[in-house]
């Protein structure tokens, strides 16, 4: 291989490498050289039938724990459930400048080789380290197993398409034909869980109507949430609002949301037939607490000169309503549901906003390098239910 090509073949590699799904663990060690860890995704067994179980983890050279597991000869490999990313982001770095010591970050238990073991992972093996081969800039540590935990419950936590995920069961086929058949059948789309509700059922139900053998798979979130699996390949299009979206995918407008005040039915705010951000100054409020909508509503009012008393935050769009409908305080919303009645039905009323923000935009996003006929039809249809209305 030519020394030009290097670098591109390792890039191929790593980009290769990066869709390879891994569990994440913490391997960590304590001795005479004193306490480290450090994240992994690098970390599999070697044997079961030697001595004593075998297994591998691998770790940079330029990492603390590194020497410090030569050094004292033991370390554990915390295997993280899919709730602990917190875990895993420190002791990758992320937080270094506003915290001190990683370990601050969890609860810990001492193993026999005196390794530290976060008090709940999902598996933890205490090993002794056998030896080491130098691999590039990373050194390939084999340890003995000498004592294993097992959590009750609980699932690993996944990292692949540069993106924590967690496992979830797939059922499995009844014969090798249907396989066949299912192959690229299933559309995988991603939406807000505000707005999705409102919109995609819609949608669904049209692309069934057109290909009954169509399979659609949901992933919904917050902006953040949807917009990291779409750019980790893991929805094939998503329907979000039109901020902060990065450049490097294709944003097809749909339709426009106008931003209302809703309050609970003999409010007295009811009395007036519009509202502006002044008339709320003295009412407390409940914040749809989810990215963008927390800071496209907060701002509006923040635009207007009022600083709104936020007595409830929920995430929960169908939370908000209930509290609103139990006189707990009024909302801005921009998806306005058909019934005007909360889950456990109270009644509720809208009233326009009057104030200088423009509207909020539903876009359908795609990935440039990313064609497919469903997702073709996907879109067809939304424009479709669309049509006119941006």
């Amino acid at each position: 291989m030519s020394t030009e090509s290097q670098p591109l073949h390792r890039t191929k590699f790593l980009e290769g490498m990066s869709h390879a799904a891994c569990t994440v663990s913490v391997i960590t060690t304590d001795g005479p050289a004193g306490r480290a860890g450090v994240t992994v995704s690098a970390m599999s067994s070697v044997s079961a039938d030697t001595p004593k179980p075998t297994l591998l983890v691998c770790i940079n050279q330029l990492s603390a724990a590194a020497q410090k597991i030569i050094d004292n000869g033991v370390f554990c490999v915390n295997v993280l459930k899919d709730d602990q990313t917190y875990v895993s982001e420190t002791f990758a770095g992320r937080f270094n400048d506003v915290v001190e010591d990683k370990f601050e970050c969890a609860e810990w238990k001492t193993m026999p080789s005196g390794a530290p073991r976060v008090v709940d992972p999902l598996v933890a093996f205490d090993c002794e380290l056998k030896f080491s081969n130098l691999v590039g800039m990373h050194h390939v540590f084999f340890g003995e197993v000498d004592d294993t935990f097992l959590a009750e419950h609980g699932s690993a936590l996944i990292y692949a398409n540069r993106a924590y995920g967690a496992t979830s069961r797939i059922n499995r086929l009844a014969c090798v034909s249907d396989g066949r058949k299912s192959t690229g059948r299933t559309l995988s789309v991603g939406c807000l869980h505000t707005f999705g509700p409102y919109f995609v059922p819609a949608i669904i139900e049209r692309m069934v109507a057109s290909n009954p053998a169509q399979q659609i798979k949901l992933i919904e979130g917050d902006q953040r949430f949807v917009l990291e699996a779409l750019q980790a390949g893991e929805c094939d299009l998503a329907l979000l609002y039109d901020f902060d979206l990065p450049k490097d995918l294709v944003v097809v407008p749909l339709t426009q949301l106008t931003t209302y005040v809703l309050l609970a039915e003999g409010h007295p705010l009811a009395a007036k037939s519009v509202l502006t951000p002044a008339d709320l100054v003295q009412h407390p409020m409940v914040l749809l607490d989810a990215p963008p909508s927390r800071d496209y509503f907060t701002g509006i009012l923040e635009n207007a000169g009022v600083t709104p008393q936020f007595a409830y935050r929920s995430s929960s769009f169908e939370m908000v309503r209930s509290l609103v409908g139990h006189g707990l305080g009024t909302t801005l919303l921009a998806t306005k549901p058909a019934s005007p009645m909360t889950y456990d039905g109270r009644a509720l009323v809208t009233r326009p906003l009057k104030a200088d923000v423009e509207p909020s935009q539903v876009v359908l996003l795609r990935r440039s390098n990313k064609r497919s006929r469903p997702a073709d039809e996907f879109q067809s249809f939304c424009e479709e239910l669309f049509c006119g209305q941006v």
